[in-house]
């Protein structure tokens, strides 16, 4: 089943996040009609590579217009408009920057398969549970409410101001008609009625003004309330799920209803201002003993003013924090030289900001009281925000080529990249600055994997985005957090997260404890301190496991067919019941990177037996796919027959059936012998040899168990004796 058609068959709350991701950068309708196309292809690598991702650009619009010649000759209009709107769409996007394409894509599949194993893993570790909380959900409600009721009510108070208005021109004109009369007139009993009229109109004038500035007062106060106590608490949320959505954890979404937030208080009180000056205008043509205007306007003027600064100050934030476009799974690690992508949004979209507001990019404003170390931004560091910029809508701005100098890398050491903007309107002038979550600066890719944990142990262990001096005394962390963080890795990074049995192995592994839910981790047991009898730390060692995953294992990993965390004990525990044959695959625990798997049998007295190959590290992977090494494994056993004794893949798979589809289509063929070889050589093949001697239940050791390359038992049949094959087993140079 294609990975599409499982995100279909996807829970709503599921789906839901999908639908988070796909915009008019790669619409979905691309995604449904090229599913099967687009899976097949190596966004990832194009990612990296110019000429792959034009090429791939080039076959995704041929791929588009085969579509759309097949559904133009069933006449479907609607599908034909937006086939076509959608191919102009992206040949104008990405025509000369097709890479980004791929980058595009690339992340979409991934974020696909991160929903794909959440949705498959009952494990729900705290932080998880913590950003889905009911009560932030009844929170976001309320305030959404809260705002439309003011929105309301300064409408109201519009038309109470447009009333008070009428009601002014109306007192005016009846006290100038008055003014006009003769002196005979005005002693008259018509005189004296409209002189009665005009004292109940200034009554109702004043107590309109006083119940108008009431209202006022009272809206000022809710959005004061509601501001502070809710609004900015939901978007310390956002930059919360923001913050661990950076280290692998779920999607963070909620930032267009913060936005519609923003904008309608933003646009209440501008509204609101207007009717403060309107009110004064009205106190100056008219004002009287005791009018409310000139003792209160003053004061709710600076109030609403003050609330003006404070929204905008609160809405300039880092939508997509920095990122290097060819490491798009590690976030806020940036490598010198390296061009890097960030992008900005201020929530509160108001038409007459497009193009108006400028933003400038640095680094390190504040160096001098942290560091010695200082970098400096290149490139184009000072851009425009518009509403074209995404597409969404929004009024936001992406930095896509900004580059950083400096030197002294240290990967425990954090950096600030900040951005300013001035704003200029209805009078106002607003400075607003904002800055991204602490970066961690690297001048070689070697350094990634260090930087990329203080990277993860920060977000895990602080909710503080700008504590820059964090290294200096780094907190524990929570076990139960953090092993969550690392079940993420896993399926961010290559697609399936980890169960509890898995996680359990991890936590035996950093605490020799049963139990991964109690308890606390310090920064130097997870990164720096060398696991017990090894030459290297835990994070080192899960982080090649990964590696190895990616370049050489996916598709048996993403298959689940990997149980990889398993203890020697645990594994001997799993097997020991099984049917003679039956194997499973684990991770070394001594060699970096290295995948082994371990089968049962019985001896002919009936005594169980287990056997491990030693571990294929990426060198001997990179050779041979490890789904063919499985296949055409062989041992020799007695009478010198080489056999496959892999059977069942724990716990009663039969292994064709769970790694057919991953064989190549034919076993490696081995070249024989010829008379005078390739040009006058005699061809060679390298063949490791595994062996079980007959006289122990045990390897020997390690080297007693090699692994066989494909098709070697044809080889050794057809072109070598017994003899010969036993002499080289003996022989102290066969031995890897």
């Amino acid at each position: 089943m294609s990975q599409w058609n499982q995100v279909q068959q996807l829970e709503i709350k599921f789906l839901e996040q999908v639908d988070q991701f796909y915009d008019d950068n790669f619409p979905m309708e691309i995604r449904h009609l090229l599913a099967q196309w687009i899976e097949n292809q190596d966004w990832e690598a194009a990612s990296n590579n110019e000429t792959m991702a034009t090429i791939l650009l080039q076959n995704l619009l041929i791929q588009l217009d085969e579509h759309l010649g097949r559904v133009s000759k069933e006449k479907n209009l609607l599908l034909i408009h937006n086939l076509k709107r959608i191919r102009k769409v992206l040949q104008g996007k990405f025509h000369g920057n097709p890479m980004h394409v791929a980058v595009v894509i690339s992340n979409c599949l991934r974020e696909e398969r991160r929903i794909l194993a959440a949705a498959n893993m009952p494990v729900q570790g705290p932080l998880e549970k913590s950003l889905q909380s009911s009560s932030v959900s009844e929170r976001q409600r309320n305030v959404e409410h809260k705002v439309a009721a003011i929105k309301n009510s300064v409408q109201m108070t519009e038309q109470d101001t447009k009333y008070l208005e009428d009601l002014q021109d109306e007192f005016d004109y009846r006290y100038k008609t008055i003014q006009t009369m003769d002196q005979s007139d005005k002693n008259s009993v018509i005189m004296n009625q409209e002189v009665l009229t005009l004292q109940e109109m200034l009554n109702s004038l004043d107590f309109k003004r006083k119940e108008a500035l009431s209202k006022m007062t009272q809206i000022v106060n809710e959005t004061d309330l509601l501001m502070n106590s809710m609004l900015i608490e939901e978007l310390q949320d956002w930059k919360r799920r923001q913050q661990i959505a950076c280290i692998g954890g779920p999607l963070h979404n909620g930032l267009d209803q913060l936005q519609n937030c923003f904008t309608l208080l933003a646009e209440s009180l501008f509204q609101l201002r207007r009717q403060l000056e309107k009110l004064e205008e009205q106190s100056t043509k008219m004002t009287y003993e005791g009018d409310p205007i000139p003792m209160q306007r003053t004061h709710l003027l600076e109030r609403v003013t003050f609330l003006i600064y404070n929204l905008f100050k609160n809405s300039f934030v880092v939508e997509r924090q920095p990122c290097m476009p060819t490491h798009p799974q590690r976030p806020l690690v940036l490598k010198t030289l390296i061009q890097f992508t960030v992008r900005l949004r201020l929530l509160i979209k108001l038409p007459e900001l497009n193009y108006q507001v400028k933003v400038k990019a640095s680094i390190d404003k504040n160096a001098s009281t942290l560091s010695n170390r200082r970098f400096v931004l290149c490139g184009t560091n000072v851009k425009a925000m518009s509403i074209e910029e995404s597409s969404n809508g929004s009024l936001s701005v992406e930095f896509r080529h900004l580059v950083s100098l400096g030197c002294h890398m240290v990967t425990e050491e954090l950096h600030s990249i900040t951005f300013e903007t001035q704003i200029c309107l209805y009078g106002l002038t607003i400075d607003l600055e904002t800055s991204s979550l602490p970066v961690v600066m690297i001048s070689n890719v070697s350094q990634l994997p260090n930087a990329w944990a203080s990277i993860i142990w920060y977000n895990v262990s602080t909710n503080d985005s700008q504590n820059l001096v964090f290294f200096n005394n780094p907190p524990s962390a929570t076990l139960s957090q953090l092993l969550e963080v690392m079940s993420w890795q896993f399926s961010s990074y290559v697609g399936r997260g980890l169960n509890s049995d898995q996680l359990n192995m991890l936590a035996e592994k950093l605490t020799v404890q049963s139990s991964y839910s109690d308890g606390h981790l310090t920064w130097a047991k997870f990164c720096k301190e060398h696991l017990p009898g090894k030459s290297f730390t835990f994070w080192t060692w899960l982080e090649a496991i990964l590696d190895l995953i990616k370049k050489h294992i996916l598709p048996l990993w993403i298959d689940g067919y990997v149980m990889g965390f398993v203890s020697k004990e645990k594994e001997r525990l799993l097997l020991k019941d099984k049917m003679p044959g039956t194997f499973l695959l684990r991770f070394s625990e001594s060699h970096l990177g290295g995948i082994t798997f371990t089968w049962v049998d019985h001896s002919e007295n009936g005594e169980v037996r287990f056997h491990s190959v030693e571990p294929y590290n990426k060198g001997r992977l990179s050779a041979l796919p490890f789904a063919d090494i499985l296949r055409d494994y062989k041992v020799i056993i007695s009478e010198n027959i080489p056999e496959n004794p892999l059977k069942y893949l724990y716990p009663d798979i039969p292994k064709d059936k769970a790694f057919g589809k991953h064989y190549s289509s034919q076993p490696c063929e081995v070249s024989r012998p010829t008379e005078r070889g390739d040009k006058g050589y005699v061809p060679s093949v390298f063949i490791p040899i595994s062996t079980i001697r007959s006289d122990s239940t045990e390897p020997h050791s390690p080297s007693d168990l090699l692994p066989m390359s494909p098709s070697v038992y044809a080889v050794l049949r057809e072109n070598l004796s017994p003899t010969t094959i036993e002499t080289a087993m003996k022989s102290p140079y066969s031995a890897e």
